[in-house]
């Protein structure tokens, strides 16, 4: 009977060689390929001025003073009266109610941020570590709305049947701080959760850009020194430990910046 070989057509090293030829045809023949249909991009020369023009950009649709889109009346009020006692007026600066802060918080809270789109809002619910995040059948907006309601309830027992924007400022201090430490407890809500929650809500509201309803006149940027949304700092970045000399500019611009109408 015949033998058959059964030793391979094409040796190892062989067989490497071949494929390593087609692999390189076909990465060249498809690199020649998408050469030949893609479209040419072509820089542009820019000579004697900024490549930008104004209002060339697409912010975020500004905030217009008007009704509350979330909170009631009761509601901002409160809210209104919580933002000035965390950042007080002083006489160069407006407090937390004249700078927008409520404002900022109730456009936020009608919003994506309000209704915690993009959070996983699914079961089950369990007490979790601080730097887990959210752990709650509940959005922001739901929670404000259950915070503010335990706040109101607690200041029309312990205060004289009075709500909380009604309250001196030296009550509502004093209550603030209670609700900080644990001691004042708010029925069916925790009130040191809501104190640290309200604190960094309010906090940036005043530091936002005033697009958002915050910060309005950029009256916190003035205050630190801000420079805000400019265009660049060319002719700053040698003075070093020195005041920005020139006044701030949010995303909606400036009055030089604003395309005239008509």
């Amino acid at each position: 009977m015949e033998r058959r070989s059964t030793r391979p057509l094409i040796r190892q090293g062989e067989r490497q060689r071949v494929f390593m030829t087609i692999s390189r045809r076909q990465l060249l023949a498809t690199a020649a390929s998408f050469a030949a249909g893609s479209v040419v991009a072509r820089a542009a020369t820019v000579s004697g001025r900024l490549p930008w023009h104004p209002d060339a950009g697409t912010p975020p649709t500004p905030v217009r003073p008007g009704p509350w889109h979330y909170f009631t009346a009761g509601e901002a009020s409160a809210v209104e009266a919580l933002a000035d006692r965390i950042i007080p007026p002083d006489p160069k600066t407006p407090g937390g109610k004249d700078s927008g802060c409520a404002v900022w918080l109730d456009r936020q809270l009608a919003g994506p941020y309000g209704r915690a789109e993009g959070d996983y809002n699914k079961g089950p619910f369990m007490p979790g570590l601080p730097n887990q995040g959210q752990q709650s059948a509940s959005g922001p907006a739901k929670q404000y709305r259950d915070w503010l309601a335990a706040l109101d309830t607690y200041c029309l027992a312990h205060h004289g049947n009075k709500h909380f924007a009604e309250l001196s400022d030296t009550n509502k201090d004093a209550l603030l701080k209670d609700l900080e430490s644990g001691k004042a407890k708010l029925e069916g809500a925790d009130g040191k959760k809501f104190m640290e929650q309200a604190v960094k809500d309010i906090q940036m509201g005043f530091f936002a850009d005033p697009i958002y309803g915050g910060n309005r006149d950029m009256v916190a940027w003035k205050m630190i020194g801000f420079p805000g949304t400019r265009y660049n700092y060319l002719d700053w970045i040698d003075h070093h430990n020195q005041p920005f000399p020139l006044p701030p500019v949010s995303l909606q611009g400036r009055a030089e910046w604003t395309v005239r109408q008509g």
